[in-house]
């Protein structure tokens, strides 16, 4: 049973690296540090664009329209810092 807690923990961590590349590489596009039109960053940012959206979508449609300040990211990394937390917490009660 403590493999499996340490499975999600690490799962959790590597949907906060995935969420956390892709804000970062959104900040780089939106100063034009980084170019969309070149193959290598474009196949990146549509790779991380599709995985993340089923995710954000539904968080997007909840939230107010906030003229193009996206919350929905800091949402899910809240929601994951939570989870991991609770998994943490409780891991002893299963083992």
């Amino acid at each position: 049973m403590l493999s499996l807690f340490q499975i999600l923990l690490m799962l959790i961590s590597v949907a906060k690296f995935i969420i956390i590349a892709h804000i970062i590489m959104s900040w780089l596009i939106n100063f034009g540090v980084l170019n969309i039109h070149q193959p290598l960053v474009n196949q990146l940012w549509r790779g991380l664009d599709q995985l993340l959206a089923p995710v954000y979508n539904p968080i997007r449609r909840m939230l107010p329209n906030m003229g193009g300040l996206d919350l929905a990211p800091l949402i899910v990394i809240l929601g994951l810092f939570a989870a991991e937390i609770l998994i943490r917490n409780n891991a002893m009660y299963f083992i």
